[in-house]
């Protein structure tokens, strides 16, 4: 990257004058070309006049001038002399346009730019920061080592400036130093250390650019900053981001052992099912079981929301991250940002489809869903559809081969001649890698030998020669039908390759053969050098087995090869002659020609041309080339045992002592400032403070002060749970909620007089949330994955509290009473940005008490029990095994589902110590086993309850149930009917939640079915007999209502069947699940339908 262009277009000023800027007109005289210098001397001779005027608006006419010529490219050095007179000019504007022009070309006319040398040093001192930076970045631009001196102290003050642009400045300047004096590398590398701790997200891209180019090896002076820089990420600047993330990819791959290593291990597991006892304690003492270091999640986590990002290179930059160092069940997230690049332009495509070339080689179930996004388009350009074509062949299976065929048969018919011959190669790859469809793929090619266009069939001819080299005793009718196509294909290429066929089968055509080369014998001497060859192996390989017929004919080919002008062929003839045809002077070789001959070739590979590209990493010019490119920077192999953690660990004292009260500085700075430093660290010792004195808003809150190793760690811990399908919905409901938390606790902080009252709140509600079962970061993580509001992750506890113990309400409104009362009422609203008075105002006279009934878990209809089979009585050797959902309130967790186990012994002898072995659940989810049983008798069955967290989805629990002898693979997954409890509410209360569950939180489906089905009874024992939902009372009788919440988060989930007129109905589910909810709605739409 250009450091001159960096900096111009850093300079609002350049761009500004870039488009008012205008060039003189003038006259070019056609005469010659005197007239054309008189006129461009005439011209440059207005602007010096301009420039030398006493008047600040003709010289400021003239620089926007100057500076329109250079941006449309054109030389205006010849100015130097006159343009840096004005470098002291007293009217910032001029000045600003003064230093983009020198920043230019201070390089070229350096004699002239040392003279103002000391108006540059002045200038540093500049109360205006764009004067400041401006001169830096001329300074830097000065490539005189004389001045490596005053550069380097320019630097060290830049580096310590109020201002972030300056510092920006001072880190570009760093990379401008080092490349004209390396000497000064140590020195360089200390104003690094020192801009590195910089909280400002305006240099973090910049000095990090620095570090990549001064010291990259140099993976101490990140450690302090790791968290820092994870978690200023998304506010940096674009450019700054990609060369943030790929220098973290580099540090992730030396700081933290391999999180494929989990892959691996489910593998050993399930290759060594029926090992002994013995053996597995062996291989588990060996093998120690992952867990992903908290630091590594982070990065993982605070990069993708980047995915979103409208700059192609920062999505690529994720991409890559996340197939180098993420868990292979990960990287599947990156698969829908890369293919909706293909909408940008054929330059980002070009780039996005070599990085998804590479990736589908080794993965191919990311990118199988999005199969059709890769079709080829008439519009695209010819080096997009080949790599389309490359990845189409990579990702092509038994299931989807007949639909790519149909697809490659329209290809054939191109216009473009080269995409037609990749297609026809594409095809042999195909009958390559899935033997179903060989004979199709060659029977096809082998039609395509008709085809008017001669490319066509030559490409076709050289990839069926391939493919027959693989099983060529059953193709002969094949080799005698291309043998009849020599005399029409003219392309060398495919003559060569037919010659080769018939001579490697020429026992198997053996009428064919002597008159192919009688043929081409006739036309030797106007073939190519290609065809040539392969005529003479052609003669060799008849002569020694046919050469009755064609010993004549072979002697007149070696005769004409003999005096051929080029020097290949005449080698080849006498190499030949002398090993077929024997006389005195042949060697011991001679006896081995049928064998060195008609030997049996190794069958070609078609290998994708990215298989080799996989070392280097991916978005970078080496991976583009396919050769390592200059400054490229390897990935090193990960680590066996991770360093230590604790390097990255940063102390909290530095920020203590800088703490100020939170009320004085709301009170001191009312109105919040963009990006200032000083907001910035107050908001982070702010959310320390709140997290500390108030748990519950703590749980909901992801961000903290970057230095606190716990923090970080609990974060990390919650992101673990994380759901895997995200989407922008997701990101932006937990970036308004984290924003409303912060919000909301900035204005909670402002009440002084209740503070008393606040601690006690605060007690009361952490006493409550220790006593769960489950911990805060289980909420977090449901609050993460599901993008729903902090505030509304309240305990089960404080839900089932009596309403006498609730706080009254009262005319202030504090934070804890705004949670209770968005969790009870307003589920799914989202928290507003800012507390508003008049919001206040509105809410102060609400009875936040009575609004807890909405909420509350009601007695659930009764329905028959519905049993699942969990394990066969033969392939558990006696041991039967079914589960059921007893529709109750889990006594293991307020979060999870109970589920019932009956355990039935079949067998004639007595089973010992059954319980749960090793359990292998999707990220999140958690299983509360039962107590081992020590033995079950004979005929003698016994029912055990279990807890499962299945996170709001239908995901299978998959673990092991166990014997004292053997162990057992089993599952559980849940229909989506059991994730929910019934909920009693009002019909006021329904309508007033289903009016904030509208728009994409709404699904609905019109049923039909005959007038019978639709009486209540039936609606509510079909309804009820599907979900777990309880019936709330209507006032309408065309109108039945249905409530419950989910089990893990607790959101609610409306149901409405509506009767129309006649034998139709309107079936609506309103929830903030909507996957739950159109699930759901797929269940009953036929439960209802049918009779």
């Amino acid at each position: 990257m250009s450091s001159n262009s960096f900096a111009y277009n850093e300079q609002s000023g350049g761009g500004e004058a870039a488009e008012l800027g205008q060039e003189a007109t003038s006259t070019i005289s056609p005469s010659g070309a005197f007239g054309l210098f008189s006129s461009d001397w005439k011209k440059n001779e207005d602007l010096k006049q301009m420039l030398e005027s006493n008047k600040d608006s003709a010289k400021l006419d003239a620089m926007k001038r100057i500076v329109g010529m250079i941006a449309k490219g054109k030389n205006a050095s010849e100015l130097f002399p006159a343009v840096v007179k004005n470098v002291a000019s007293k009217n910032i504007e001029i000045k600003k346009l003064v230093y983009v022009y020198l920043v230019r070309y201070a390089e070229e006319q350096q004699d002239l730019a040392l003279l103002s040398i000391s108006t540059f040093q002045r200038a540093l001192k500049d109360p205006n920061q764009l004067i400041r930076a401006s001169a830096l970045r001329v300074l830097s631009s000065i490539r005189v080592p004389i001045i490596v001196p005053i550069m380097m102290l320019a630097i060290k003050e830049a580096s310590a400036d109020l201002s972030p642009y300056v510092r920006k400045n001072a880190a570009h300047a760093i990379q401008k130093l080092y490349s004209l004096d390396p000497e000064q590398k140590e020195m360089l590398i200390e104003v690094i250390e020192k801009l590195l701790k910089d909280k400002s997200t305006l240099v973090a891209g910049s000095v990090v650019m620095a570090f990549e180019e001064v010291c990259p090896d140099r993976i101490d002076l990140i450690h302090r900053n790791y968290r820092k820089l994870c978690n200023l990420l998304v506010d940096v600047e674009e450019w700054g981001q990609v060369v943030i993330i790929h220098m973290l990819t580099r540090y992730a791959r030396t700081q933290f052992v391999s999180p494929w290593r989990e892959d691996d291990g489910l593998e050993d597991n399930e290759k060594n099912f029926y090992d002994s006892e013995d053996e597995e304690k062996e291989k588990s003492d060996k093998k120690r079981p992952y867990t992903m270091d908290p630091d590594h999640r982070l990065l993982i986590r605070n990069t993708k929301p980047l995915l979103q990002s409208r700059n192609a290179a920062v999505v690529m930059a994720v991409a890559q991250l996340y197939w180098h160092i993420s868990p292979k069940s990960e990287a599947g997230v990156i698969s829908k940002s890369l293919v909706r690049l293909l909408r940008s332009n054929r330059e980002v495509q070009y780039i996005v489809l070599q990085n998804i070339a590479t990736m589908s080689i080794q993965r191919k179930g990311m990118f199988e869903p999005y199969l059709k996004s890769f079709y080829v388009r008439s519009t695209d350009p010819t080096m997009i559809k080949t790599l389309k074509l490359e990845i189409l062949t990579n990702l092509a299976n038994e299931a989807n081969i007949s639909t790519l065929l149909r697809e490659f048969q329209t290809y054939v018919k191109s216009q473009d001649k080269q995409f037609a011959a990749a297609t026809i190669q594409t095809i042999g790859r195909c009958a390559t890698s899935i033997a179903e469809v060989a004979d199709t793929c060659l029977n096809g090619l082998v039609c395509l030998l008709s085809n008017r266009d001669e490319i066509v069939v030559a490409e076709s001819v050289v990839v069926i020669k391939k493919l027959l080299q693989m099983q060529p005793a059953q193709h002969g009718e094949i080799i005698k039908h291309m043998a009849k196509l020599l005399d029409s294909i003219t392309v060398p290429v495919a003559r060569a390759s037919i010659l080769w066929l018939i001579g490697e089968n020429c026992e198997r055509v053996p009428k064919i053969a002597p008159d192919v080369l009688r043929k081409t014998a006739k036309s030797f001497t106007n073939e190519d050098d290609l065809v040539k060859l392969q005529i003479l192996n052609l003669g060799a390989k008849l002569y020694l087995t046919n050469s009755k017929q064609t010993k004549l004919l072979t002697q007149y080919i070696l005769n004409l090869g003999k005096y051929d002008q080029n020097y290949d062929i005449r080698d080849r003839t006498r190499f030949i002659r002398q090993l077929i045809v024997p006389n005195e002077k042949s060697g011991a070789l001679s006896k081995y020609a049928k064998k060195i001959f008609l030997a049996q070739k190794p069958a070609p590979l078609l290998e994708s041309p990215f298989k080799d590209r996989d070392h280097f990493q991916l978005g970078t010019l080496s991976h583009t080339l396919n050769i390592k490119a200059s400054g490229y920077l390897e990935l090193s192999n990960w680590p066996e045992v991770a360093p230590d953690p604790s390097v990255r660990n940063v102390e909290v004292i530095e920020s203590a002592k800088e703490w100020t009260p939170v009320g004085k500085t709301k009170k001191e700075i009312p109105v919040k400032k963009f990006y200032s430093e000083s907001e910035e660290e107050d908001e982070e010792e702010e959310e320390e403070s709140s997290d500390s004195s108030d748990s519950e808003s703590g749980s909901g809150s992801e961000s903290g002060d970057t230095g606190s190793s716990s923090e970080d760690s609990s974060e990390d811990s919650s992101s673990g749970q994380e759901s895997e399908t995200g989407s922008e919905a997701d990101v932006e409901c937990k970036r308004a909620s984290q924003r409303s938390s912060k919000t909301k606790r900035k204005s909670d902080s402002e009440d002084g007089e209740k503070k008393n009252e606040k601690s006690k709140a605060s007690e009361s509600s952490s006493a409550e949330s220790s006593s769960m079962g489950e911990s805060s970061s289980g909420s977090e993580s449901a609050s993460e994955s599901d993008g729903e509001p902090a505030p509304r992750k309240v305990t089960q506890a404080k839900e089932r509290k009596p309403q006498q113990e609730r706080h009254p309400p009262s005319k202030d409104v504090f934070l804890l009473d705004l949670d209770d009362f968005n969790s009870a009422s307003t589920p799914v609203a989202l928290p507003p940005p800012a507390l508003s008075p008049s919001l206040v105002a509105d809410l102060e006279g609400l009875n936040l008490s009575a609004s807890s009934s909405v909420i509350n878990v009601s007695t659930p209809v009764f329905v028959p029990t519905k049993t699942h089979e969990l394990l066969h009585r033969m392939s558990g050797k006696g041991l039967a095994a079914q589960y059921c959902f007893p529709r109750q309130p889990c006594i293991f967790g307020d979060k999870m589902v109970s589920v019932q186990i009956t355990l039935n012994n079949t067998s004639d002898r007595k089973i010992e110590n059954i319980h749960i072995g090793e359990k292998k659940l999707p990220v999140g989810m958690q299983m509360h086993v039962f107590h081992p049983i020590d033995s079950l008798e004979p005929e003698r069955s016994i029912t055990v309850s279990v807890g499962i967290d299945f996170c709001d989805s239908t995901q299978t629990a998959c673990f092991q149930l166990c014997t004292k002898d053997d162990c057992f693979n089993v599952n559980i997954q849940p229909p989506v009917g059991e994730l929910l409890l019934p909920v009693a509410m009002s019909e006021k209360d329904f309508k007033k939640e289903r009016g904030t569950l509208t728009g994409m939180n709404e699904t609905s489906a019109t049923i039909i079915a005959a007038p019978q089905n639709f009486t209540p009874s039936m609606i509510l024992q079909k309804v009820v007999n599907v979900a777990n939902l309880g019936a709330v009372p209507s006032g309408q009788d065309n109108v039945h209502r249905f409530a419950a919440k989910t089990v893990h988060s607790g959101s609610l989930m409306l149901v409405t069947v509506e009767l129309k007129e006649g034998s139709t109905a309107q079936l609506i589910i309103n929830t903030e699940k909507t996957l739950i909810g159109s699930v759901l709605l797929r269940e009953l739409k036929p439960v209802l339908s049918q009779g």
